[in-house]
Order: C-alpha cells, then structure tokens, then sequence
C-alpha cells in the first residue's frame, strides 16, 4: 500500500454554478457541461484511488459516477463532505444564486461563528468541526490514495485546516472567506491536501 496521499475534487459545474434556480441545496444538478468534465475527470486519472471519498449531495454524486464506471471495484465510502449550509434551506428554496446574494453578504459581514440562519441552518463553528473530522478520518488511513469528490467551500477549509489552529474563530472565518472568493476551485478541479499528523503530546 503507497504511503497516504488525499486528492480532492470539486464537482463538475452544476446548474446553481449558472445561475439557475435551485429548489433546494442538496438535489443541484450537473449542467451537462459538468457531465462532460466529470467524464473528463475520469478520463485524466492515471491511476484508480484506493479509496473514493464522496459527499452525499447529488452534484458531486455524479461527478464519481464516471470514475466509478472505471473502477467499479475501488472502495466507494460517502462523508459529510458537503457544503456549509449557512443560509436557511427552506428561505432559499427556488431562489437564484444573485436573490440570495444580499442574505449571503451579510452573513459573512457579521463573521459570527456561531450564527445560525435557521433550525436548518449550520454555523461556521460546526462546519468547521465537520471539516476538523474529515481531515482526522483521513488521516486514520494512514497509507493509500484517497481520491474526495466534494465542494468548492469544503474543500478550500480542507487545505487551510491546521490540527494546532482546529478551532474555528472571526479571524479564522474571515481568512477563510477571502481565500474561498478571492481563489475559487475551479469545476472539476483537483488539488493534493497537505497532510498533517499531531505528534503525540509530550513530543
């Protein structure tokens, strides 16, 4: 078994990534463009991962899907990779990426970790536990490639994660957000995440 390595991938582009409304945020779909890239993806990969890593919401789903008609036999295992769902779900049903616009600014203008937008809501302080596990589950692997298909916000907090710094803070929320709008992920992009082992207390 190679030594651990973790590549992560945004979906192909998907119909909230054109500006099309969504009735909710977990059943957006590919464009069929972001079909294409998905095939793509599959097409470039040299060699198969030991692992496929995929996010539960429907976009990244299908972006695997290719890879997993290639390699039907790797090991496919689903994470709660998704998306921070900051905004209310039912508030932003069939709503459009520039109606929500407004609500989204004012969300991160507050820059309050614990803010919550409604019952259906999460908080950046608990996404980025969500993200603090998955780089702990990672890592747990300890050897192998591990290949993600997830989301363009999951995956940035995925590569400024720092087990010393795990705890999510204004200052920690702010950079993250001018690195998620300043460097977006391009669709279907794929990006090696450092890996990062705590040494054991007393060391």
């Amino acid at each position: 078994m190679p030594a651990l390595s973790v590549r992560l991938v945004r979906h192909g582009e998907s119909t909230a990534n054109v500006g099309l409304p969504s009735p909710d945020f977990d059943s957006i779909a590919l464009t069929p463009r972001g079909q294409q890239q998905a095939m793509a993806l599959a097409a470039s990969l040299i060699e198969p991962p030991d692992l496929l890593v995929i996010s539960p919401l429907k976009r990244a789903i299908q972006t695997a899907e290719p890879i997993r008609a290639r390699w039907p036999h790797v090991a496919c295992e689903t994470w709660p990779i998704q998306e921070i769902t900051y905004l209310s779900p039912q508030r932003c049903a069939h709503t459009t990426p520039v109606q929500r616009r407004q609500w989204v600014q004012e969300y991160w203008e507050r820059c309050d970790v614990g803010s919550l937008d409604g019952p259906d809501a999460e908080s950046f302080a608990q996404f980025w536990a969500r993200v603090a596990h998955f780089h702990e589950r990672a890592v747990s692997q300890r050897s192998g490639r591990i290949l993600v298909v997830g989301h363009g916000q999951f995956l940035h907090a995925s590569l400024m994660y720092r087990p010393e710094s795990a705890a999510a803070t204004p200052d920690l929320m702010r950079r993250f957000r001018h690195t998620e709008v300043a460097h977006p992920l391009a669709n279907a992009c794929l990006v090696d995440m450092p890996i990062h082992i705590s040494a054991p207390s007393g060391e």
